[in-house]
């Protein structure tokens, strides 16, 4: 057994496993998923940049893709532009939990929605820093959550978050 598994592809299988058995359908009203179908192309797959438009042949990632009653997130970075001994993890946490928050809502649904998250930190130390801030977006019970320390992430970011979400509204 490979053990060696990349973010994309943790995500993409454990996104099929959630496909597979259902869960939207057990997590949503037979009218929502009805819904949400009449506004999916003829695959029934909706990709989305950022600011809810159909992506372009040309884009290599999609930060939002909905599917099957289903809202799948990118990961999200805080890509922070300021001096990096400003830097904190709260900061960051905060920029990346408002992105999510954003891309989710585009999806279709809400921060309660949110089923399954991801999330990357460049120091594990940053744990407590970054689980007072999710908690915050999740007044009602967070989603089930895998957290891991990473080596590096892209634009310096000191955490990266995707997420899984179930789509209540068109």
């Amino acid at each position: 057994m490979n053990l060696n598994l990349t973010r994309r592809t943790f995500a993409t299988r454990f996104a099929s496993v959630l496909s597979a058995l259902g869960v939207s359908a057990a997590v949503l009203p037979n009218h929502a998923l009805a819904q949400s179908s009449t506004a999916q192309d003829a695959s029934g797959i909706r990709k989305m940049n950022s600011e809810g438009k159909p992506g372009s042949d040309k884009d290599v990632i999609m930060p939002v893709i909905v599917h099957n009653g289903l809202i799948y997130v990118a990961g999200q970075g805080a890509h922070d532009s300021r001096d990096s001994k400003d830097w904190t993890i709260e900061s960051h946490t905060t920029m990346v939990m408002d992105k999510i928050k954003k891309h989710v809502e585009i999806g279709g649904g809400s921060m309660d929605t949110i089923l399954q998250a991801n999330v990357f930190l460049v120091k594990i130390e940053h744990w407590d820093g970054m689980h007072k801030v999710f908690a915050t977006y999740f007044p009602h019970g967070g989603p089930s959550r895998t957290t891991v320390a990473v080596a590096a992430l892209p634009g310096d970011s000191l955490v990266e978050i995707n997420c899984i979400a179930a789509v209540t509204r068109k």
